[in-house]
C-alpha cells in the first residue's frame, strides 16, 4: 500500500472521529474544493442524521423535511434515506418503556415530493420501510422533500447521505398538537449521534412531561448513563445508569420517573459508555404548551443564545457549569442597536455543581435579541439555555433556545412559509457579512439569494428571501462571508384559537465542509 493511500485512510478515520459519522474521498488534480496551504476544503462524502420520536399524542400532525444544498465540488451521484428506527420503543403510563412491533410503529402519507421515480409518494411509509423502502428520500440538490405522519404513531427516524447529498444535508420534524398537554407547535433539527450531551431548562415537576429522546443508529446496542442535576446538586437516580438502547432503535425515557424529587428545573447530562445516540429532550407542559430542547453548546466560559423572540413575554434562563467551581456570569443582550446591560441582571450567580435559574421578565422589549453570558476570563465552563414564553394568561406558549454553536460556514433551516418564519441573526463579537439562499419550494418554485450585513454586537431579524412563485415549503440557507462570528436561530409561529403556537431552531453549521491534507503532507494539518 503505497503512502497516499494510507495517508487517506487516516484522514477519513481522524474525520470520523471529530464528527461522528462522516466520510471524504481523495481530492482529484481539478477538484473545485478550496485549497489553504497544503489542505483542501472538500466537502464531505457520507454522514448521517437521527430524528426523534414526534408526539405521543394522538392529535399531533407531524411534517419531516429533508434537503441538502447544492454544493461545488461534490460527487455528481448520491442518496440520501431517511427510515423508520426497526424497533421503536412506547411509554407506557408508569414511564417504562415497552418495544413495539418491528416496522409497525404508524404511517406517514407523503405527500408525494420525496418519493422515488415517479413522485406519487406512497400511503404507509412504515409499512413502506419494513418492505425496505424509505420514509423520505432526496432526488437532487437544492430542493427539499416532505413527508407527513398524524398521531401518536409516527415513528423516529434513522438515516444516511452520500455522495452529493452528504454536504450539508439537513433534517427536521415539525409537529402541531391542537389539545392537551404540550398542545403548539413543536419543532427540532435532525442530528447525528454522538456520545456526550447536556440539556440545561429540562424539568421533574409535577406540572412537567419531559421525554429524555435516546435513538440508537447502529447495529449493536449502545448503553447510556444518565445524570440529572438540581438547585442543590446532583439528584439521586434510580434507574439512570446503563441503560440499554436497542440497534437501531428509539428510546423515550421519562424523567420524572428516574428520580423521586420533583424540581422545576433540571440540568440532564448525557454520557454514552458504549456506542453512540442521537439525544434530545421533549419538554410538555400543562399550560403553557411545549417544545423540543436541544443539547447545548459544549461548556464554554462564553456562551450565546441567539434568536428571542421580540415580543417574548418571559424568558427564564437556566445555567449549570460541571466544575465545582462558583461563577458570575456577566449578562448582556445583543439588540438591533448594539450590546446592552438588563438592568437587574447585570451578573448571575452559578455555583459549582447546581442548576440555577433566573426570571428575565420580558427581556426583549419588543426588539430582536440574543443572550451573550461570559465568565470572568473565560475560565469556568458553563452550559445553558432559556424557555420563552410568548402570549398571556391562559393563552401562552413556550419554546427553547439553548446555547447555540457558531455558522463557521454554513447552516440550514427547513419547513420555511412565505409568512410566519422570522430568520435572526447576531454577531456579537465583529462585523459580518452573511449570504442567506432560499431554495426551490417543496412544490414549485425559484430559488432566490441576498446579501446582509450584521453589525458588531447587534442581533438583526433579517426579512429573508422567499422562492418566487413559493409552493410548498422552503429551506433557508446561512453562509458566512467574512468577519463573524456569527450565530442564528430559526423561528416559525402561527396562531390557533388565539393562543400564539412558535418554535426557535438555533442553526448549527452544518459541517458539510471539511480540510484534508495534501497526501505528501503531515495529518497534523488536518483541521476541524
Amino acid at each position: 500500500m503505497n503512502r497516499t493511500t494510507l495517508s487517506l485512510i487516516a484522514g477519513a478515520t481522524a474525520l470520523a472521529a471529530v464528527t461522528g459519522f462522516a466520510a471524504v474521498s481523495a481530492p482529484d488534480a481539478g477538484s473545485a474544493g478550496q485549497r489553504t496551504g497544503a489542505a483542501a476544503t472538500l466537502p464531505v462524502e457520507r454522514t448521517g442524521l437521527l430524528c426523534p420520536r414526534p408526539s405521543t399524542s394522538d392529535l399531533a400532525e407531524t411534517t419531516y423535511t429533508s434537503f441538502a444544498p447544492v454544493t461545488e465540488g461534490a460527487d455528481g451521484k448520491g442518496t440520501a434515506v431517511l427510515r423508520a428506527a426497526a424497533q421503536q420503543s412506547a411509554p407506557d403510563d408508569d414511564g417504562t418503556t415497552e418495544d413495539g412491533k418491528d416496522g409497525e410503529n404508524g404511517s406517514a402519507d407523503e405527500k408525494g415530493e420525496g418519493d422515488e421515480g415517479d413522485g406519487t409518494g406512497e400511503k404507509d411509509a412504515a409499512k413502506d420501510d419494513k418492505a425496505g423502502k424509505p420514509v423520505l428520500q432526496l432526488q437532487e440538490p437544492g430542493k427539499p422533500v416532505t413527508a407527513e405522519a398524524d398521531g401518536a404513531d409516527a415513528p423516529a427516524l434513522v438515516g444516511t447521505a452520500d455522495g452529493r447529498f452528504a454536504s450539508g444535508w439537513t433534517a427536521q420534524q415539525t409537529t402541531e398538537v391542537a389539545a392537551g398537554t404540550g398542545r403548539g407547535l413543536q419543532g427540532v433539527a435532525c442530528s447525528a449521534a454522538d456520545t456526550q450531551f447536556w440539556f440545561p431548562g429540562a424539568s421533574t415537576d409535577d406540572s412537567r412531561t419531559d421525554y429524555l429522546h435516546l435513538t440508537n443508529p447502529d447495529d449493536s446496542a449502545a448503553v447510556v448513563d444518565i445524570e440529572l442535576y438540581g438547585k442543590d446538586g446532583e439528584l439521586e437516580t434510580t434507574v439512570g445508569e446503563g441503560i440499554t438502547v436497542k440497534p437501531r432503535s428509539a428510546e423515550p425515557v421519562l424523567l420524572s420517573t428516574l428520580t423521586a424529587e420533583k424540581q422545576t428545573d433540571v440540568t440532564v447530562h448525557v454520557v454514552v459508555r458504549s456506542g453512540r445516540v442521537g439525544a434530545a429532550v421533549q419538554a410538555l407542559d400543562d399550560e403553557t404548551g411545549g417544545d423540543w430542547l436541544p443539547a447545548s453548546a459544549d461548556p464554554s466560559g462564553r456562551l450565546v443564545l441567539p434568536g428571542i423572540p421580540k415580543d417574548a413575554t418571559a424568558v427564564r434562563l437556566v445555567a449549570f457549569t460541571p466544575g465545582d467551581a462558583d461563577v458570575d456570569l456577566t449578562v448582556r443582550l445583543a439588540s438591533p442597536s448594539g450590546l446592552i446591560t438588563p438592568a437587574g441582571n447585570e451578573t448571575l450567580h452559578v455555583k459549582g455543581g447546581m442548576t440555577a435559574a433566573f426570571d428575565l421578565g420580558d427581556l426583549t422589549r419588543g426588539e430582536a435579541g440574543s443572550l451573550v453570558l461570559t465568565a470572568p476570563d473565560g475560565s469556568v465552563p458553563v452550559v445553558a439555555a432559556v424557555r420563552v414564553l410568548r402570549g398571556e394568561g391562559g393563552k401562552q406558549e413556550s419554546a427553547f433556545i439553548p446555547a447555540a454553536r457558531p455558522v463557521e460556514t454554513r447552516a440550514t433551516a427547513l419547513d420555511n412559509t412565505a409568512e410566519g418564519t422570522t430568520l435572526s441573526v447576531t454577531a456579537p463579537e465583529g462585523d459580518a457579512e452573511i449570504k442567506v439562499t432560499a431554495s426551490a419550494g417543496t412544490k414549485g418554485g425559484t430559488p432566490q439569494t441576498k446579501t446582509y450585513s450584521i453589525k458588531s454586537g447587534t442581533t438583526q431579524d433579517i426579512e429573508a428571501p422567499v422562492p418566487a412563485g413559493l409552493k410548498g415549503s422552503y429551506a433557508l440557507t446561512v453562509e458566512t462571508r467574512s468577519g463573524g462570528p456569527v450565530y442564528a436561530s430559526r423561528t416559525l409561529a402561527s396562531t390557533e384559537g388565539g393562543v400564539p403556537f412558535f418554535t426557535v431552531q438555533p442553526l448549527p453549521d452544518d459541517r458539510g465542509m471539511v480540510a484534508v491534507p495534501d497526501a505528501s503532507e503531515n495529518l497534523s494539518v488536518l483541521q476541524r
